[in-house]
């Protein structure tokens, strides 16, 4: 039985690693971040994805040691792969880790790589990294594969083990003990693709589908609010098609579907080929947080109340029941609104308040303040939120004809008090 390395203890990481603890392998979890490891350690997991009864097994060893990655044969890089302020691809996470499996890599041992990228890194970025690192001759003295992660944040029932996995390796014999390996804890197979990039590029696409698509709904939303008619009435009535797609608006954030896109259409502009529909899409969603703040403007400014208003906002993480803040695009709406001089107030029971100041520079307040709001806007679905009725919102807040921003559409079915303003995607 292969004896497991996971490098990056995060949300792919760590439910991974102990996916392979629960059946039976040898684990070397590594990650940079000391203080995540002594949380950890500690039986602490602040993404809220672990098993953490499994944190403390004989057979999972947490460590930030390089030099106990050497006891590993089967490394798996689970890093992060984000974009730049430009949104070209930012593969530094990606070439450190390579960088850190390379100094530990031996003759047979194999390097899967997880994080989502465009077609070509695994083998023209990472591999040739790994080879002046060890010393070794890739595909001869060490192997490379690709195992595209779907893990989605929040989501209790697609968890790594029933969600079908994809793998891929640099030759047939690599591609065989990859799928071997990860069938023995996928409890919903593999599927075994024909090549390394073919896997790639099947990953990035995914996102970028899901991506097209709610940026489909979200122009809609800004053309139905042109012609003052409901989306949310519009996609009900169409969606009693059999083939019609439901998806809907909003803020389209986090670490997946708001950045993949970027790394395909980057590599397409290497080819010289200038993405059209994809970079549309992109274009759409991350105009939504001006569009939203917008309309709160408009709506003030129609009650004459602009200037000083007070805005409140209920959720900060890029979707709901999560802590995870990354690449959420709540403080879109927060920066515009601040352009207009509006400085909005933000809660949520489930982001750190320290991550958050650092990433956004923002603090958290207790959603009561809402009381002293002019505008709550519902950004976030999280359970606490959805539990509450329009009335249990309003029913705090004391100015006169307070405004609700309800960007999801959760109180779309209810009878809107006839003492405020309420508008939705």
């Amino acid at each position: 039985m292969r004896k497991i390395s996971i490098i990056g203890l995060g949300y792919v990481g760590l439910p991974l690693a102990i996916a392979f603890v629960k059946n039976g392998f040898d684990v070397i979890g590594f990650d940079i971040d000391s203080r995540k490891i002594e949380e950890l350690k500690n039986g602490i997991d602040v993404t809220g994805e672990a098993e953490v009864e499994y944190l403390g097994s004989r057979n999972f060893l947490i460590t930030s040691d390089v030099e106990e990655l050497k006891k590993a044969d089967f490394h798996i890089v689970t890093v992060p792969t984000p974009i730049n302020d430009d949104h070209t691809p930012d593969l530094r996470p990606m070439i450190g880790a390579s960088h850190t499996v390379g100094r530990v890599l031996k003759k047979g041992d194999i390097v899967v790589y997880e994080s989502t990228v465009y077609p070509g890194v695994t083998e023209e970025v990472c591999l040739p990294v790994l080879e002046k690192e060890s010393s070794l001759k890739g595909l001869i003295d060490f192997k490379v594969g690709y195992s595209p992660e779907r893990i989605n944040p929040g989501d209790k029932i697609h968890r790594v083990e029933n969600i079908l996995k994809i793998v891929s390796g640099c030759d047939a014999e690599t591609l065989k003990i990859i799928a071997e390996t990860y069938g023995k804890v996928i409890q919903a197979g593999v599927y075994q693709a024909s090549s390394i990039k073919v896997a790639e590029a099947a990953k990035v696409i995914e996102n970028s589908q899901r991506d097209i698509n709610i940026a489909f709904v979200n122009e809609l939303s800004i053309i139905f609010d042109k012609l003052g008619i409901n989306t949310y009435e519009v996609l009900e009535a169409a969606g009693t098609k059999w083939n019609f797609l439901k998806f809907k608006p909003g803020l389209v954030g986090g670490h997946c579907i708001g950045v993949d896109p970027y790394y395909l259409t980057h590599k397409a502009e290497m080819l010289g080929y200038h993405s059209q529909v994809i970079l549309a899409g992109r274009s759409i969603n991350d105009g939504m947080g001006k569009f939203i703040a917008e309309k709160t403007i408009k709506l003030l400014f129609k009650q004459q109340k602009s200037l000083g208003a007070k805005v409140h906002i209920l959720g900060a993480t890029f979707k709901e029941n999560v802590p995870d803040i990354r690449n959420s695009k709540v403080f879109d709406i927060v920066k515009e609104l601040k352009e207009y001089g509006v400085v909005p107030t933000v809660s949520d029971p489930y982001a750190d308040e320290n991550h958050l100041h650092h990433e956004y520079g923002a603090r958290l307040t207790d959603w009561n303040s809402v009381a002293e709001a002019d505008v709550v806007i519902f950004a976030v679905e999280h359970r606490e939120y959805k539990a509450l009725k329009i009335e249990d919102i309003l029913s705090k807040m004391t100015k006169k004809t307070p405004i609700i921003i309800d960007i999801k559409g959760v109180y779309q079915r209810e009878e809107k008090p006839k003492n405020c303003i309420y508008w939705s995607l």
